[in-house]
């Protein structure tokens, strides 16, 4: 049965601007507002579009984030006809293996599409929160008649340098195309989300592989090629909320955003976002203990202070402990005394006793999954400390 629209969810990057919560972890697998990981995002965004087959390509420390996809159920996508398929690269006879860039990550995958024989596919990117009808960006590409249309919205113009800007004319067509400009002339950017007519995606991703020169890029050579051979492209302009979650700063603001009531309404029984996320007790409020403006998930014990936060499951804040304005991922232990401002604690990391991470109205500080940060110990605001123990 031919497919609609099928969907390919690149989420083999490495995230290094991460850091330490990268080290060991594909970006789309980090853990995000007290019970997610980043891709249920994308992936909820295609259930609840009715899009029911994903490509889902990987490969930089792919194996976690295989397993944490599984056979795609929590996102209703083990179906039969289609569902969640994880695409690692892999040898063929012609030698290639590794993904070169993201149009070569889609060509290497042309008989997974063609399998399925849709008539459109939808590219998406697996380090972003947002939530997107990906049905009515079809709807508007088909009215259209384009070959591509590129999701986008518009973005301070001290900023756009960041992405690929868009200039469009006032029928919604794309007339120019610049990826990360110096200078750029629009504020319309690109947010990494394609709509392509499945026979242009193919004939474009060939012609790009066999050019020598290319970057194998969509965003500095598929899309500015289609527009220098006279394609239609659209735009579809994107108002609600989307952040790319690819560094330190805008990871601890997405989650900021959570408790300060931003678009990004994770309650919503008409736009679910789905996860794999643990089964565990509820969570418990010791005597003494404050919570102000925070998101607690289950199996959390708080006996300290914490106050605009985010405790992800399994987290341990023992009593005396003050957590301010920060982020603390599945089963991390923050010891009696430790004094945590501004700072983002990766998986099952240890804050000993009387510890002080960070300070209030500092940068970021990132703590690594799994360090140990000694007791007594003072992380300046701002560093990014691993696994190995502070003194």
């Amino acid at each position: 049965m031919r497919k609609k629209m099928l969907a390919m969810l690149l989420a083999g990057g490495q995230g290094s601007r991460l850091y330490a919560l990268t080290k060991d972890l594909a970006k789309p697998a980090v853990p995000f507002g007290g019970k997610y990981r980043i891709i249920d995002f994308p992936l909820s965004n295609c259930v609840n579009s009715g899009v029911d087959t994903v490509g889902i390509l990987t490969q930089y420390e792919p194996f976690e984030l295989a397993q944490y996809i599984g056979n795609g159920q929590p996102w209703d996508l083990d179906r039969m006809g289609g569902g969640a398929f994880v695409l690692p690269p892999y040898q063929r006879n012609t030698g290639r293996d590794w993904y070169k860039g993201t149009a070569n990550a889609i060509y290497q995958n042309l008989r997974f599409i063609e399998r399925y024989d849709p008539e459109y596919v939808v590219i998406l990117s697996g380090d972003h929160i947002y939530k997107m009808d990906y049905a009515a960006m079809l709807e508007k590409h088909i009215e259209k008649g384009a070959a591509v249309t590129v999701a986008a919205l518009k973005v301070p113009l001290s900023e756009a340098s960041r992405f690929g800007v868009i200039i469009a004319d006032e029928e919604g067509y794309i007339t120019e195309f610049e990826e990360k400009p110096a200078n750029p002339r629009s504020d319309l950017a690109s947010m990494g989300i394609y709509i392509f007519s499945a026979d242009k995606l193919s004939k474009y991703l060939t012609e790009d592989e066999a050019d020598p020169a290319s970057e194998n890029d969509f965003g500095k050579n598929v899309l500015p090629n289609m527009l220098e051979a006279g394609e239609k492209m659209a735009v579809y302009a994107f108002e609600g909320y989307w952040k790319d979650v690819g560094t330190v700063d805008s990871l601890w603001e997405a989650h900021m955003d959570l408790l300060d009531g931003s678009d990004l309404d994770l309650y919503d029984n008409d736009w679910k976002i789905y996860s794999r996320s643990p089964v565990m007790p509820p969570h418990m409020v010791e005597e003494g203990a404050e919570i102000k403006g925070s998101m607690v998930t289950e199996g959390c014990t708080v006996g300290g202070k914490v106050e605009r936060s985010v405790l992800f499951a399994g987290v341990t804040v023992e009593k005396g402990a003050e957590i301010k304005e920060s982020v603390i991922m599945p089963g991390s232990i923050v010891k009696a005394g430790a004094k945590l401002y501004k700072a983002i604690v990766g998986e099952k990391a240890v804050i000993g006793e009387n510890a002080k991470i960070g300070a209030d109205g500092g940068k970021v500080t990132l703590i690594g999954p799994e360090a140990v940060v000694a007791d007594e110990a003072a992380i300046e605001p701002g560093a990014i400390f691993g696994k190995e123990a502070a003194k």
